[in-house]
């Protein structure tokens, strides 16, 4: 009898690298993903490379880093002409089911002018089926909420009102975040897509089957449902890491400047602007941070739960499992929230990988400190189910860490980039004057150093083996002049040798095409 291979990709969104037990993180409780790790591979330098949510995915899909894929923004159609994942894996005969979403956009060469899909920014990735397509509508997760009698956002409302809290169960002197959610943990759409995800896999028999179960927590709002959202005391919670001031912060760069006075992302708060980020007090930083980890401990559980089902069905050893995130979440660090920043609190990342083969029982619990990037996880999924990695995926294979055969010319650098061109209409600000084109960042980071490059504005360096918070920008600093060379060297020489590749190695001849 053949042996089933089935694949679960597991995505939180906003998780930051940190945020795990097994890490020793002195709030957070994630004692299921750290069975995991401790069964599977922790990868401890993972980073995400771009932001925000749909470049991100479509790296993490396509294996291509950003300016190959240039999906640039949230909404951005990503184009049809590149392969992803599910396409991939289709050719081997899977059917990749989604739970959650993939915020891709259709590339609207493909559709008529009045397909429903052109007014849809987040659309389902070319060879997902949308088991549960939690859009921005969270349709199927309303549609169980008021079979079971809760009161939902009316059409056209706001549909984030689901999250808002109930002040009814405010705790005595409590941040503005600690209200848990009028639903409970058990109908939260947390529950709900790994309940479904849970039918989907039972429904498949003893077929193999591929599911990715993408959850929106711990996105903000941050808000979590009974008992998650006094899992942390508040008073526990280390304060953010930032400079004594927004001004002095602001002071490092233009972008940083321009952030900072001009927010722009989810409201930490249904309730709450943005623009009140500044003024948020200590106690709700607290807070807010107390409750993220309350998401994340509740994502934690239900992972847990599809494991056991797992393991109780004897699928468990036929299962590739993959954990990961889009990016991170600045949540208070340098002033910041959201994932707009040029520092490893937005790009640095989770991952473990779960691996049930006998080749990779050597492994089993080990820490890899390698530099890994998401756009690893695609070729790691197709090599695992045998699948040839298309000659454009700018990612490699970890299959070689898990067995504990990692490649000696192993990448030393993460690289991860940032477009910020959807900041452009906010005004009269620094952004003026500047094109689209011009309103980007790309980073390289490796062990000691770290570069930022701006196309319009002057970079920054960071010198992390004395300045880990990334506080000091020394791009300017005749002691690190020739360092700094030295990174925008390695930066151009890592593009020259990741553009586009689809073709370059074709050539036609009289024989017909040879590569």
């Amino acid at each position: 009898m053949t042996r089933r291979r089935n694949v679960v990709l597991i995505t939180g969104d906003q998780w930051r690298w940190e945020c795990l037990s097994v890490l020793g993180h002195p709030c957070v409780r994630t004692p299921h993903l750290d069975a995991l790790a401790a069964d599977g591979v922790l990868f401890r330098r993972h980073y995400a490379q771009a932001t925000p949510c749909a470049p991100s995915r479509a790296s993490l899909y396509t294996g291509l880093y950003q300016h190959n894929h240039r999906v640039v923004a949230n909404g951005t159609p990503l184009d049809r002409r590149h392969t992803n994942v599910a396409l991939e894996a289709r050719k081997a005969g899977y059917a990749p089911a989604l739970f959650g979403y993939t915020d891709t956009a259709q590339d609207p060469r493909d559709l008529p002018p009045d397909h429903a899909a052109l007014r849809k920014p987040y659309s389902v990735l070319p060879g997902m089926d949308g088991i549960v397509e939690m859009g921005d509508d969270f349709a199927p997760w309303f549609d169980d909420l008021r079979a079971k009698g809760y009161a939902v956002p009316a059409p056209g409302d706001d549909p984030r009102g689901i999250f808002a809290p109930d002040r009814g169960r405010d705790g005595a002197d409590t941040g503005a975040t600690f209200a848990p959610t009028y639903f409970s943990a058990e109908d939260s759409a947390t529950a709900f897509i790994t309940d479904e995800a849970i039918k989907h896999i039972d429904a498949q028999g003893d077929g193999s089957w591929f599911v990715h179960l993408s959850y929106w927590s711990p996105h903000p709002p941050f808000v979590a449902p009974e008992p998650y959202n006094a899992m942390v005391d508040a008073a526990d919670v280390p304060p953010p890491v930032r400079a004594s001031s927004p001004a002095v912060e602001a002071a490092m760069h233009p972008w940083i400047d321009y952030f900072l006075n001009n927010p722009l992302g989810t409201d930490y708060s249904v309730g709450h602007e943005a623009s009140d980020n500044l003024d948020i007090s200590d106690r709700d930083w607290r807070q807010m941070r107390a409750t993220y980890y309350g998401m994340m401990a509740e994502v934690d559980a239900n992972i847990g739960r599809l494991i056991a089902h797992l393991r109780e069905t004897d699928q468990y050893d036929d299962t590739l499992i993959v954990f990961t995130s889009d990016h991170g979440e600045q949540l208070g660090d340098h002033w910041m929230l959201a994932k707009y920043g040029p520092f490893d609190q937005t790009f640095h990342i989770p991952l473990i990988v779960r691996d049930p083969d006998a080749d990779c029982a050597t492994t089993r619990g080990t820490v890899v400190d390698d530099f890994t990037e998401n756009v690893d996880i695609m070729p790691t999924i197709l090599d695992w189910l045998g699948r040839d990695i298309p000659i454009v995926c700018d990612g490699l294979s970890l299959r070689g860490h898990l067995r504990g055969a990692a490649p000696a010319d192993w990448r030393r650098e993460v690289h991860s980039a940032f477009d910020f061109r959807d900041f452009l209409d906010q005004g009269e600000t620094s952004l003026t004057g500047l094109t689209p084109e011009q309103c980007n960042m790309m980073v390289i980071r490796d062990t000691r150093y770290k570069y930022v490059h701006f196309a319009a504005w002057p970079p920054l360096f960071f010198d992390l083996d004395d300045d880990p918070d990334e506080f000091h920008n020394r791009a300017e600093d005749p002691d690190y002049r020739d360092r700094v060379l030295d990174y925008a060297q390695r930066m151009l020489n890592w593009r020259l040798t990741h553009d586009d590749r689809v073709l370059a190695n074709i050539r036609i001849t009289p024989a017909g095409p040879i590569t």
